[in-house]
This record gives structure tokens, sequence and C-alpha cells, in this order.
């Protein structure tokens, strides 16, 4: 018998009791696939749904190789490949911020295209397809990554592909390992950056004159790649908010045992406040800030803070002196005076990018200043330092304010604490910030995720056999055994304002004030700021009475009749 040192000491590198548990797991899959060990690739064939946007003649234009490919229609699974297809050299890569599920999207893709063709892992994101990063895809690799969280297989990055230059060392890396299709995996950006490879290598990438498949994966934990009964939620989400309600109904325990702290918990999401909703209906807090209400209503941080002040203070005079708030992480873009200010504002630091880097740190805001509306410039000065470094801070690689780094939470909690004391100075206010985002984006996948992804994989795999481009692989009827579908990507775009000039991109999905999502939690938001309803739903949970419960926004969003999942 070994030691306890020897038996520790097996537990290192990813072999944890856990994990080599989960790698056991078996993975329900659609019935058009058949088993979960050996899937069978499925054909596709079209839909009478065509998909299209408010510029999508514009789009026509700038990508008219795969939009007359395509014609924008949706395909649907059509029964197992009739034909073995082999000879296919097909390259994965991670695209953006890490989520729960990634490495079962390669799985998916390793097993479908089976031993007759080869799966390459490309390193490092986009930056390792311009730079030719590529390794071989064992059936070995697959079985060691499978149900694990993170993208630590192949590694990530948020480089975007959109110069000549780097379009040409794409084709470069195509023809040095002889691809035959790509498939990335990412958010929004990301597959606005699948549809412009696409486009890009369609038709004569190769000596034959014949082109490389793009096939898109949709991959963020925000939740903002949604697309109605079509691709009801990206993958990721599930996984990062079950992790979020956890730690957050931990802390309502906490709060309403020691009696003298609020705790105000900014969450990721930085577009969109799908996650901060979801958490809100697991956890039932008293407070809960859904961004998009703010802009709808066009909310002045004032009237935000006044609002939060109030019930501190109504709870205050019931005797709880404690609570919880949720906030959004990208909530300051959507205040109506501080998104104009934004956008002005990001519109200078695209045109004066020399200037502003010329000037000293202590003077770059009385720079940015000079360049702003009147208005705008007395907004910037009136925040605290803290606010004002990070809105100045390098926008990332897509061109977004890196509303990360912004410390909202403790703004809320200065400007709450000072609002209090106006509404009665003889309540007491000690509060506590957090921020929960990069503790969400790695964990194991729920069974949920792992499932999803896993099928995914699959779909995005068979696309490429029956010989698709420029889709984005989806499943629907999540809640009646799985269809394995595709998305046209340029079906999907929108001209945006991005670096001070238009692009072509696709949407982000906001909270709709009026899904059943929304309107549910508008309907139980008084009676949880009024009493202590929270409820704590505890951890992940890979089997047991949980296992299958789909996230609650999408189980309302989609009119499911249960909150459980049904694929396979």
């Amino acid at each position: 018998m070994s030691t306890l040192a020897e038996q520790l000491i097996n537990t290192e590198a990813h072999k944890s009791i856990f994990e080599s548990a989960v790698r056991q797991l078996p993975l329900p899959v659609c019935a058009a696939f058949g088993s979960s060990e050996k899937p069978q690739p499925v054909s596709f064939s079209s839909t009478d749904r065509v998909l299209s946007t408010k510029d999508s003649d514009a789009v026509a234009k700038q990508f008219p190789k795969t939009v007359a490919a395509s014609g924008n229609v949706v395909l649907t699974s059509a029964g197992s490949r009739t034909t073995s297809i082999k000879g296919k050299r097909v390259a994965v890569l991670f695209s953006g911020g890490p989520a729960a599920g990634g490495h079962n999207v390669v799985c998916g893709l390793k097993r479908v295209l089976g031993a007759g063709n080869t799966l390459l892992g490309v390193k490092a994101g986009p930056k390792g397809l311009l730079e030719g990063s590529l390794f071989e895809i064992s059936d070995a690799d697959v079985d060691f990554v499978l149900n694990t969280g993170g993208f630590n297989f192949l590694g990530s990055d948020r480089t975007k592909i959109k110069s000549d230059a780097q379009f040409a060392q794409v084709r470069e890396t195509c023809i040095k390992h002889n691809l035959d299709a790509i498939v990335v995996v990412g958010g929004d950006d990301s597959n606005t950056n699948a549809a412009v490879l696409a486009e890009s290598l369609f038709r004569g990438v190769k000596a034959d004159g014949s082109g490389v498949q793009v096939i898109g994966v949709p991959k963020t934990i925000d939740g903002d790649l949604q697309l109605g009964d079509l691709l009801a939620i990206s993958f990721g989400f599930d996984t990062a908010t079950r992790i979020y309600s956890e730690m957050v109904g931990n802390i309502l325990q906490d709060t309403s045992s020691s009696l003298k702290y609020w705790h105000f918990v900014k969450l990721m999401g930085r577009s969109a406040s799908h996650v901060a909703l979801e958490v809100a209906l697991q956890t039932k807090p008293a407070i809960t800030i859904i961004s998009e209400e703010v802009s709808s209503r066009k909310m002045s941080l004032a009237s935000i803070i006044d609002s939060i002040a109030k019930i501190v203070v109504e709870r205050s005079h019931k005797g709880m002196n404690y609570g919880v708030l949720l906030a959004p992480e990208g909530l300051i873009e959507f205040i109506p005076e501080m998104n104009a200010m934004i956008a002005e504002l990001n519109d200078v630091l695209a045109h004066e990018a020399t200037a502003f880097a010329a000037v000293a740190d202590d003077a770059k805001a009385a720079f940015v200043e000079s360049k702003l509306s009147a208005d705008n410039a007395k907004l910037l000065a009136s925040l605290p330092h803290y606010i004002v470094a990070m809105l100045l801070a390098e926008r990332d690689s897509h061109g977004n304010l890196q509303v990360s780094l912004i410390p909202t939470e403790q703004l809320l909690i200065d400007m709450t604490k000072a609002r209090v004391k106006e509404l009665d100075a003889k309540v007491p206010f000690a509060a506590h910030s957090h921020f929960l985002g990069y503790e969400g984006r790695c964990g194991a996948p729920t069974l949920f995720d792992a499932a999803y992804t896993y099928n995914l994989g699959l779909t995005a795999g068979s696309l490429i056999l029956d010989g698709h481009s420029g889709y984005m692989a989806t499943i629907t009827g999540l809640t009646s055994g799985g269809v394995p579908q595709a998305i046209p990507l340029a079906g999907l775009l929108n001209i945006e304002r991005r670096h001070g000039q238009d692009e072509f991109v696709i949407e982000k999905a906001l909270v709709r004030m009026d899904s059943p999502a929304m309107k549910f939690f508008a309907s139980r938001r008084d009676e949880w700021a009024a009493s202590d309803l929270f409820a704590s739903p505890g951890p992940r949970q890979f089997w047991g009475p949980t296992t299958h419960q789909q996230p609650i926004s999408v189980a309302l969003n989609s009119g499911s009749k249960s909150l459980m999942f049904k694929i396979g």
C-alpha cells in the first residue's frame, strides 16, 4: 500500500480525487449523434428561417462569398452522414476570456472527427494562429481534459485579426499546416472575427484554389451571446453563475448572522446584466441593479444612489442594518450621463492617442477634459480620482473600456454612505466591497455546461465534415433532447462604432425589460428588499438533486415547464 505522501503526490498535476472522478462521468448527447463515446457526425439541411439585421444590405456587400453560400439560412441536423469523410485537418482555438466547458468542445470535436481526420490545437488563441503555433491533439489529450475547467489546455488571448498583414499570416499558417478548417471558440467579438475569417478564407487559400472553412462556437460567461430559441445561452454562463451564487449565498448567510454589514458585490457582465439577474434569481438579495433598467429608465447616478440609500434606511428602521447589493461590472456605461461622457471620451482617446500618450500621468485628466464638451468635462472632473484613472486606462484589444478594473462597487459604497447620512444620520452604515469575476470563469463545468459544450463540439465537427463555413454551432431544444443546428454568422452582423469608426459586429444580447426572467425578478425584488427572503443555492452539483438544473433565467425566458434540462 502506498504511503499518504505518495497518495498526495499522485493528486498533483490535475489528478485530484475530484478531477479524476469527473473525467469518468458519462455525458448525455443529442439523439442525432448516437452514443457519447463513439458519436456519429450528422449532416445538415436548410430550414425556412433566414436571419437578417438592420444592416444586412451592407453586410452582403462586405461578405459576398459567405452570404451567397449560406443565404443567411439556419441549418438543422438531418440524420447521420451516409458517407465517411477522411483526411481533414482541423484547427481549434480559444479566443477571449476563459469559460467553463471549453475543453469539452475540443473533446467533442476530436471524437466526432474520428480517427480518419486530424485535430490540431492552436496555442494561445488568435495570436497562436498568426504565429502558426499548432500541435496535434491526441485521444489521450482529450481523455485527460474531459469535464475539466478552464482554457489551460490550449490557452487564449484577445488578439483581433483585422489587418491585411494579419490575414496574410493566417493564410501562411493554413498553408503551412495544410488546414481545411478552423474552429473559433469565443464570444460575440470572437465570432465576429470568425465571420471575417470565413469570408477571407472562403476561396483561393490553398494551391488547388479551395478555401478554409471557419466555424464558431458560442462562449462567454456574460451570457450576452443569445438569439432567442436558436441560441438560449452561451456556454460558461451556467457554471459561472452557480459559482457566484454559492458565494453570494454564503455572504447572505454571513451578513444575517453578524447583523452589521452591507456587502456590495460587483459581478462580471461588462455589457449586459444577465449574470447579475441570474445570481439575483438564485439568491434573492436585498438590492440588485440591472444596468439595462438603469438605461431604459434614464436613471442618473444620483437617483441610483438615492434608491439604494432609501432601502438601507428602511431596513435599518426594521432593525436590519445589513444586506447585500449586486451590481454588474458594466453599470457605469449604462448610466445615461456617464455613457455619453464615455462615448465622447473613447473618441478623444482614439483620435488623440499619440498626444495623450505624451502627456505626463498627472496631467492626463486635464488634457482629456480640455478635449471634451463642457458638460462631459464637468462630469469627469466631479468623479473620484480612482474612477477617473480607470476611465482613462488603456482599452482592451477590442476597443472596450476595461470596466472590470473600475471600482464601481466602492463608488456606490462611498456615495451611499453620504446619502444615508443625509436621509437619517442615526442609521449605521458599514460596508464591504467584493468583485466576483475571475473566480467563476475556470471552474469545472456544471453538468449542463459539460453536456452543452460536448454537443457543441460534436456539432462544429459535423458542420466541417458536411462542408459548411461561416456558421456558429448551436444546440436547440435543451429541455426536449437537444437538436444540433447552425446559425449563419453573417446573418448576425450589425454596424457599430468602435475605435472611432464603424465596424461590423455581432450585437450583444442585453437583458430585455419585457423578458419573463426580468418580469419575475421585478415582481419579487420589493419583497426581497423588505425582508430576509434570501436563499443559498449551495455548490455546483455533478450528481444529486440539482445536477440537471439549467439557469433559471434561461428556463423562464424559454418558457420551460421545469428547471431541469434534458439532452439525449
